[in-house]
């Protein structure tokens, strides 16, 4: 429900932050934990791609509010709404792609009603072992490698590619990166292979790739950033003919990298009622136009998404 907000003075403390948000985090090291009382608890599930951020997030609040106890855990964004956030066991759960219809209905029964913010941007990383000589993939060579009833060894994929199976690691399937990824990627008229190595941890993943000479992975950039001296990124060619294109956090921006994708915050409009929700989700989404989030590995927010997403906040704030 929106509302006409009658407190000017909130209102323009909204549009002060924004214009100042890139010192948000100048003060994050003083103690400020009897600041006005607020206090309690704000849980977070969902996407292991966003994880990193929600996380950095928290430690980054807790530090201005000592009596705010923020939890982060990482389910996958699937398995964030299902098990946790839609029956109302989450205030926020994170998401590597948008909500589906089927969860809306599920938090719907359970009188959730979710809040999106896109709070950042991702350039999703193909990876293989150091040693492969592989340096560029397209859609159609990722499709046949990852559907089911897939092709399992490289060079029937590409003749110039050694002759040796694939060893695949990915997402489960109760990751958003995974849902992204097969409807981008695999294709509608396909379904993504069980034949892999999955898990909600992507350091498995890339433990699995760096211990493999012949297999292939795939995960946030974020992880392919924090992890670059032990795998190799691929670049991608989204159509024969079209050129390579190496993912990074420029080439993810300026939309010619072709797996990017945008990151999501969904958000319980009851559990945002409550002070200490609402103003660890302002603080996140502040904090998500900063280099806080680019330090991280991904494409910061944006003024202009930052105070389209500060005005949602306030509309469905009803202090």
């Amino acid at each position: 429900m929106t509302r006409e907000l009658t407190s000017v003075s909130r209102r323009e403390f909204v549009a002060g932050v924004g214009a100042t948000s890139a010192l948000a985090l100048a003060g994050c090291t003083q103690d400020t934990s009897g600041d006005g009382g607020l206090s309690g608890e704000v849980v977070v599930k969902g996407s292991s791609t966003v994880f990193p951020v929600s996380d950095k997030m928290a430690e980054e609040f807790m530090s201005e509010h000592g009596d705010v106890n923020v939890t982060t855990d990482s389910t996958g964004s699937g398995g964030g709404f299902e098990n946790h956030f839609c029956p109302g066991n989450a205030d926020i759960n994170g998401a590597s792609r948008p909500i589906t219809d089927s969860e809306i209905e599920h938090c719907g029964e359970n009188d959730v009603e979710p809040i999106e913010f896109q709070v950042a941007s991702d350039a999703l990383t193909v990876a293989v072992n150091n040693a492969s000589d592989v340096d560029c993939v397209t859609f159609d060579e990722l499709s046949q490698i990852w559907r089911e009833d897939r092709t399992t060894t490289w060079s029937d994929v590409n003749e110039e590619w050694p002759n040796q199976e694939f060893s695949l690691y990915g997402p489960a399937n109760t990751s958003g990166t995974y849902d992204w990824f097969n409807e981008n990627v695999v294709g509608e008229e396909y379904s993504h292979t069980a034949d892999h190595q999955a898990t909600e941890d992507d350091n498995q993943i890339v433990r699995g790739i760096e211990d493999n000479e012949n297999a292939m992975g795939y995960f946030g950039y974020a992880y392919y950033q924090e992890n670059s001296d032990r795998v190799k990124a691929l670049e991608i060619e989204q159509s024969e003919g079209d050129g390579c294109t190496e993912p990074s956090l420029s080439n993810a921006k300026d939309g010619s990298y072709p797996m990017a994708r945008p990151l999501f915050i969904y958000v319980n409009k009851e559990s945002l009622q409550r002070e200490e929700v609402y103003e660890f989700v302002k603080f996140y989404l502040e904090n998500a136009e900063t280099n806080l989030v680019q330090d991280i590995g991904y494409v910061p927010s944006g003024t202009d998404l930052r105070d389209e997403n500060l005005s949602k906040l306030e509309e469905n704030y009803d202090a």
